[in-house]
């Protein structure tokens, strides 16, 4: 039997891609597949970072290719390519940076800082470069949740260095200044500092730049969704319904400054005790996935209230890196896998692309 790569892309548009909603072939992860003596090879590229399905889906093409004709013989050059998408209308992405995943939350005290770490960790643990930036001025946390201290290296009096800690880059404010040290400063200082933290610090290809977004909905945080170039927001909520009040303002503020909502991510969304198993919705239930369909926006999951997830960020060892086949960190991933399919479905950005066109007098 010849098989030629007509029959070859019919077959693989039988496989489909969860993440992405296509298969395969519509979803453009299939490349230069070549038919030769009775040897089939192709390229497959998957456009957001997660090992386990990259796996998954080269035995997929596998068993289907084999059950054309069982005596061919199969090469898959598979790879994770994450490509730089497009930012609000006007800004281009920073140097060294594909794309900037803001986590935010319209109050504070709903595990926003938690949940970021903890995804930029998911995201490093599926292959992905990742850098994380705690934009929380007054109240940073990333350093103590990552085990980090000291200051960062400065050069040429200009740029900063990223501290490294479990894989990530990371900048704070809490490494420029002492632990105890109140930041007593007005909003148009935070937000110079902001930018410097942000424009000054030697990201390093970065495939996703996390920032830990501070919690609210002012001057402070709208400066930051208009001036940096978001690809896409997770917003943090629980079910409570005073947090999904505050929760609804932060969707909304990144929907006019046209920043792509991600998804929503609930928070302590049910409780089990350690000793007995018993299950109880503390903050109430189904806040975030009404939330979810009532904007609709995706759902991109719900975490418990788990001591364990305190105690492993306040000893600098968040759940991802502690425990990482734990069902809490298959929850992390999970999740940051659904955020980072979600930019690969939005449009690319070609700028950095172009070249540079000089014009001189010959």
């Amino acid at each position: 039997m010849t098989v030629t790569v007509t029959q070859i892309e019919t077959v693989l548009k039988s496989i489909y891609d969860s993440f992405l909603e296509k298969n395969l072939i519509d979803a453009k992860l299939i490349k230069n597949i070549v038919v030769n003596a009775g040897c089939v090879s192709l390229d497959l590229h998957l456009p957001y970072p997660s090992q386990t399905h990259l796996n998954q889906i080269k035995n997929n093409i596998t068993q289907t290719i084999q059950n054309l004709d069982p005596r061919l013989a199969l090469q898959i050059n598979a790879s994770v390519v994450v490509e730089s998408h497009a930012v609000q209308m006007g800004l281009k992405p920073l140097p060294g940076v594909k794309n900037i995943l803001v986590v935010a939350s319209g109050k504070g005290g709903v595990g926003k800082s938690t949940t970021a770490v903890n995804l930029a960790l998911a995201l490093v643990s599926e292959g992905a470069s990742v850098g994380l930036l705690d934009a929380d001025i007054y109240g940073p946390s990333q350093p103590m949740m990552l085990g980090l201290s000291g200051q960062p290296d400065i050069i040429n009096g200009e740029l900063i260095d990223p501290l490294i800690g479990h894989g990530l880059q990371v900048m704070s404010i809490g490494f420029l200044i002492e632990q105890d040290t109140p930041m007593v400063w007005r909003g148009p200082m935070v937000t110079r500092a902001l930018d410097q933290l942000l424009n000054q610090t030697r990201w390093k290809d970065l495939d996703y730049l996390v920032v830990d977004m501070p919690p609210g909905t002012g001057d402070i945080q709208l400066s930051l969704a208009q001036k940096v170039p978001v690809t896409g927001a997770i917003i943090v909520t629980t079910p409570q319904d005073i947090a999904l009040l505050d929760a609804k303002k932060g969707l909304k503020m990144f929907e006019k400054v046209g920043v792509p909502i991600l998804g929503i991510v609930e928070n302590m969304a049910i409780y089990q005790c350690s000793q007995c198993g018993h299950q109880e919705h503390v903050f109430g239930s189904g806040g975030g996935e009404h939330m979810a369909s009532t904007f609709q926006v995706p759902y991109l999951g719900g975490l418990p209230l788990d001591i364990k997830i305190r105690e492993q960020t306040d000893a600098g060892v968040p759940t991802v890196v502690s425990s990482p086949e734990s069902a809490v960190a298959q929850l992390y991933r999970s999740i940051a896998i659904k955020a980072a399919a979600g930019i690969a479905k939005q449009a690319k950005n070609h700028t950095l692309k172009f070249p540079k066109i000089v014009v001189q007098n010959t």
